[in-house]
């Protein structure tokens, strides 16, 4: 028996980066999945083979633009329907942009908050009542060092993940008597697409190799001087879905080699 043999877990933004760890993580213990992301169609359908045939369990997949509060709705009726039920909800989908708070677009601050913070309550409210019903389930949200600290130019997405924090501890104080728990990761640095693109950028603005603008990056802001890995999260996410971590309720579990530290 593997540790969630049995469970399902719907999780956002996982066709590639933090998330697609996190997935094959919780498959790798017996999960079944419900992918949530973008890209191709035969990108997606090779993305739900690979995890089946590797994990043995069922895989589905759902593009729901978590921007839009009906049609993650939809998605959370989608994983019940097709796999039976919703066990685990990891709300991991994120977007980025960088500017000063008086020239930040106010389409691209809504969108930010949206897709970062909103997105987030929306699913927790369509999945809460059947964990509560069956008394077992597990909310992780994949805040940031973002959510504990703040960056220059980051106002959308400081806010949002600092306010994903306020949501994670709210949801953990109502279900606190109960079989559900609800928690947050705050990943540092991890060299996802939506990281690789802050180092492209950073790269041209400022004339430097690639490879350089990578270290400057870490040197910046972490300690450890090495990336966290998305197989990394994915640990800590099985771990908070054990029954070990039963009474972490509400917590923000940093993992950004010393970030949060200084």
């Amino acid at each position: 028996m593997r540790a969630l043999d049995g469970k399902v877990a719907v999780v956002t933004g996982s066709t590639s980066g933090i998330g697609l760890g996190i997935a094959r993580a919780l498959a790798a213990q017996g999960c079944a999945i419900l992918l949530n992301g973008f890209g191709e169609a035969p990108m997606i359908a090779r993305l739900r083979d690979r995890l089946a045939d590797e994990h043995g369990v069922r895989v589905a997949y759902d593009g729901a633009d978590m921007a839009r509060p009906e049609q993650i709705a939809a998605m959370i009726e989608h994983a019940t329907g097709e796999l039976g039920r919703v066990d685990i909800l990891v709300n991991n989908a994120g977007i980025q942009h960088v500017a000063p708070v008086h020239e930040f677009p106010v389409e691209r601050w809504d969108a930010v908050i949206a897709v970062n913070l909103s997105a987030a309550f929306h699913a927790i409210r369509a999945a809460l009542p059947q964990m509560l019903e069956r008394n077992w389930g597990r909310i992780v949200n994949i805040a940031s060092a973002h959510g504990l600290v703040a960056s220059v130019h980051k106002s959308a997405y400081v806010a949002a993940k600092h306010g994903l924090l306020g949501l994670t501890k709210v949801v953990a104080l109502e279900t606190a008597t109960t079989g559900v728990t609800c928690n947050a990761i705050c990943p540092g640095w991890v060299l996802t697409p939506l990281v690789q693109k802050q180092i492209d950028d950073r790269a041209a603005r400022e004339g430097l190799p690639v490879a350089e603008a990578k270290r400057a990056l870490l040197a910046e802001k972490q300690p450890s001087q090495e990336f966290v890995t998305p197989e990394q999260i994915g640990a800590l996410t099985v771990f908070l879905c054990s029954e070990a971590a039963a009474q972490i309720r509400g917590a923000a579990l940093p993992v950004d080699g010393g970030w949060t530290a200084q």
